[in-house]
């Protein structure tokens, strides 16, 4: 019997032993991590009807036009606009075009930023410019609404600035008194000419935030 009870306490003892030699384990809350989503909201912003369609205030409505005819894919009629689905080397995009005119864009993109639970690191709206020359890129992670209408309405919905923007510039060549015809009146011949290029290479930002990153899409684009 005593025999037994010591190596009872022997075998005790090495376990505590070994136990007291494991390297300490830290477990990591989700408290300061993010979640990884592969699903991004990216919003061409415009006002419905026919004798909006090929105007300069229109961009981003022609942004995701010229992308869903590319891939070959179908605008749906949702609620507060039309979407279309469109799936990218793992990622999915929804494409959305609010139907609320340009000063109510907010409702849209805060209905599908919460139907879909997409975290608001994964929205990209894309605006026009008149700060910047005709066709030129400028991508940013926040910002003012710039006088932007659409903007404006959207920091209010989402009571926040801090969502990803791409301004598509438009340039300023209008006469005092003018800035609202100019910015509701159609391309010029020579827009129209460098448009294709440009919408192009506006589907390929759409592509690079989604698979690259914000950072490097920055990077990559900026200023071309």
């Amino acid at each position: 019997m005593i025999q037994w009870i010591k190596q009872l306490f022997a075998s005790s003892k090495t376990v505590s032993d070994t136990d007291s030699k494991k390297p300490e384990v830290h477990e990591h809350t989700n408290n300061n991590m993010k979640s990884v989503s592969n699903k991004f909201l990216i919003v061409g912003l415009g006002n419905i009807g026919a004798e909006y369609v090929n105007t300069r205030h229109n961009i981003g409505f022609k942004v995701l036009d010229f992308l869903a005819k590319k891939e070959n894919l179908s605008f749906e009629t949702v609620k507060l606009g039309t979407l279309a689905e469109y799936k990218f080397k793992g990622r999915t995009f929804f494409l959305l075009k609010p139907n609320t005119y340009m000063n109510l864009s907010g409702k849209a993109v805060k209905y599908w930023m919460d139907k879909e639970n997409i975290p608001l690191e994964n929205i990209l709206v894309i605006t026009d410019d008149l700060n910047l020359s005709f066709g030129t890129i400028r991508i940013k992670p926040k910002g003012s609404d710039g006088g932007h209408n659409g903007l404006k309405n959207i920091n209010l919905i989402l009571n926040t600035q801090n969502y990803t923007r791409f301004r598509f510039g438009i340039s300023d060549q209008f006469k005092k008194g003018q800035q609202v015809d100019y910015v509701l009146g159609e391309w010029d011949e020579e827009e129209k000419a460098k448009l294709p290029e440009r919408l192009e290479l506006a589907a390929a930002i759409i592509q690079s935030f989604g698979t690259a990153g914000l950072e490097n899409t920055m990077t990559s684009f900026n200023g071309k």
